[in-house]
């Protein structure tokens, strides 16, 4: 938050191109006689005879200097900057519902310290900066750290209700100091003109505003953290202004332990309304340990109690692919698509399993339903691309096969699997150029080598047909 270059004063909140605050403003207008007689300019205190800062830099900056060098921490270990994986996220203390509610509490803490990216982490930096300081100003540094981090853990019980994907970032607890400043400047009464409450009010306001319509307008956003936070922050920022405006520590910590009773109670109700998520947490850790039949009775009883809980259902069937139990899996994949015909990620694996069964036309049709919700899938299109090849539909597969390249050339097979459609077209020198290009890429293996040789002999180049049938050999003996 930027200081007033006449007086020295902070700025109120996002204040671009300003540099004078609203009380120099009115200071200048009473001086050229521009305000009526009675108007007054009311006092305020200079920023430099404030006295009981202890510490030699301000929590914000503390807060910044944590979040910035867990991010440097994650990429120096080799995430990446943009997008760091959900796997390294969620070993690090993302907040996840069915490891949150099934005991691991602490993530409710760690989560907002971790972010999705260095755009991520520099937006909510940026707004720390300027909500950070100008509620450390007002409400003193410990109520400030508590109000910060109690809204980022009803942010964070707020993403477990909704719990669809993990979630990251200090934004629900950023949102929390938004809504703390809306209810105590609305009902407090900081030592601070009225004009300056209103125009502070009013950008506070509009942040929240703005930014929850972009949260909802984003389907990779967490907006429920971030109403969560806010809800937060206005209960706590209406209690205290209306309990303990005075920074009375006493009041000020029942405040702070009653809203963390209510939050902690949200938290232990959640749990036990979806219990279903101790089963999802259980399952996954077998998984991960190689213990599919425990990971399947897990899965199965989560499906018992909570029968439309799609992700359930997906994750058992991919527990079956992996016992190579395609039966099951295919069954469990069909009742998902029935319970939720949306999951496209079911259709997808249930594609890929009809092809590896042969069953041409039940994949062809499954990758055509779900390349209409993702047009732009390489790998889908090459699936396609395969089941109409096993139909000898080869102009087709060929032009799918095309279409993969276009979207993604390293799609692992891709040229080999248009080598074959050429091939089976008798059109042996596109078909051999396909194969080399397979070679370029350095995916070179024993069938891609004979199909080659099969291609140069067809067209009577049995010299470089003889050459490359005693790679594949050198290739076998390896």
């Amino acid at each position: 938050m930027a200081n007033c270059v006449q007086c020295g004063r902070k700025l109120p909140p996002f204040s671009f191109g300003k540099k004078l605050c609203p009380w120099c403003v009115q200071h200048e207008a009473a001086q050229r006689g521009e305000l009526p007689e009675n108007a007054t300019q009311p006092v305020m205190p200079t920023p430099w005879t404030r006295t009981g800062n202890t510490l030699p830099i301000g929590i914000t900056q503390i807060l910044i200097g944590i979040n910035a060098t867990i991010f440097v921490f994650m990429v120096v270990a080799g995430n990446s900057v943009m997008d760091p994986s959900t796997k390294v996220l969620l070993r690090l203390g993302a907040n996840f519902a069915p490891y949150t509610l099934s005991g691991e509490w602490w993530r409710l803490i760690t989560y907002m310290f971790l972010h999705g990216g260095i755009i991520h982490i520099a937006f909510n930096m940026w707004c720390l900066w300027d909500l950070g300081r100008l509620s450390e100003s007002l409400y003193g540094r410990w109520t400030y750290l508590g109000v910060y981090l109690l809204c980022g853990v009803g942010g964070g019980v707020a993403s477990a209700w909704r719990g669809a994907n993990p979630s990251v970032g200090a934004s629900g607890a950023i949102f929390g100091l938004a809504g703390a400043l809306i209810a105590s400047f609305y009902l407090g009464e900081f030592s601070l003109p009225r004009f300056v409450i209103q125009s502070t009010l009013r950008s506070l306001v509009i942040f929240a505003v703005v930014n929850l319509g972009l949260g909802a307008a984003m389907p990779f956003v967490d907006n429920s953290a971030h109403v969560g936070g806010l809800v937060t922050g206005l209960i706590l920022g209406a209690l205290i202004a209306k309990v303990a405006p005075e920074r009375d520590a006493g009041r000020r910590v029942l405040v702070w332990f009653a809203v963390f009773a209510l939050v902690a109670g949200s938290a232990f109700w959640l749990q036990r309304s979806r219990s279903y998520f101790l089963h999802a947490a259980r399952a996954d850790r077998l998984l991960d340990q190689h213990k599919p039949d425990e990971a399947i009775a897990e899965l199965q009883a989560l499906i018992r109690q909570r029968p439309d809980y799609a992700p359930a259902r997906y994750e058992l069937a991919l527990a079956y692919v992996h016992q190579d139990k395609l039966d099951e899996a295919e069954a469990t994949l069909k009742q998902l698509l029935v319970i939720s015909p949306n999951y496209n990620n079911a259709r997808y694996t249930l594609a890929f399993l009809y092809l590896q069964r042969e069953q041409y036309a039940e994949a062809g049709a499954m990758f055509t339903q779900f390349l209409k919700a993702e047009p732009d899938d390489p790998r889908a299109h090459f699936g396609l691309g395969m089941a109409l090849a096993g139909q000898n539909n080869f102009p087709a597969a060929i032009a799918e096969y095309q279409k993969t390249i276009q979207l993604d050339e390293q799609t692992s097979g891709v040229y080999l699997q248009l080598g074959y459609a050429y091939a089976a077209q008798k059109k042996y020198d596109e078909a051999i150029a396909a194969f080399q290009k397979q070679q370029e890429l350095g995916q070179d293996n024993r069938a891609l080598e004979l199909a080659l040789a099969d291609a140069y002999e067809a067209k009577g180049l049995k010299e470089q047909a003889g050459a490359v049938r005693q790679k594949a050999a050198q290739i076998l003996a390896k």
